[in-house]
């Protein structure tokens, strides 16, 4: 994961749209390497088993144990999670966008674009800023709308035109709120717990 700030503000606006969903996929990943922590389900509640696991952490960390997500509490969770991920980071099964340099202005047409405007089509559920759009590679002004709504957001240009700085900001928005979904659902173990 690069570390620039404009990836990092955005990182911490997807993780404060959702905070006890995010606290939960956090925690959930940092329990592969904390035996300690609890393996939490994402279901955006704060009930006991989040409780413990914040509780875990705290210990863990040194940090005083009160079951409190706290600033010092967030930033320990979080930090963590983001040298975890660095350490973990894997290539992606496919290329999806071209390039450093390429850019799909408004009004172009490039088949590529089909995928990101199908993610933005799937983050519409999730954002009230994001207007689903026909897939069709087309940057009409709908897509390029929903490119600017991602760059503000992201603290980019608001230029409408798809470009390598914006597909990251996309792909980590998706990976955070549509990815970590799939990637949480409980695994059936044969009991109830």
């Amino acid at each position: 994961m690069r570390d620039t700030t404009a990836e990092r503000e955005l990182l911490e606006r997807e993780m404060l749209a959702k905070p006890v969903s995010s606290l939960q996929y956090m925690l959930r990943q940092l329990s592969r390497t904390y035996q300690s922590l609890p393996q939490l389900v994402v279901d955006g509640v704060f009930g006991e088993r989040t409780l413990e696991a914040v509780m875990r952490f705290q210990k863990e960390a040194g940090l005083p144990v009160t079951g409190t997500v706290d600033q010092a509490t967030w930033d320990a969770i979080r930090n963590c999670w983001l040298r975890q991920q660095a350490k973990d980071s894997y290539s992606r099964a496919t290329r999806i966008f071209p390039s450093e340099g390429i850019q799909v202005h408004e009004g172009e047409t490039k088949e590529y674009l089909i995928v990101p405007q199908t993610m933005f089509n799937i983050l519409s559920k999730h954002f009230e800023g994001i207007t689903p759009c026909d897939a069709d590679g087309c940057n009409g002004p709908a897509s390029a709308e929903n490119i600017r709504w991602l760059q503000k957001a992201a603290g980019l240009p608001e230029t409408g035109c798809l470009d390598t700085s914006t597909w990251d900001a996309l792909s980590h928005l998706y990976e955070i709120f549509v990815v970590q979904d799939t990637d949480c659902q409980p695994e059936f173990t044969g009991g109830w717990g």
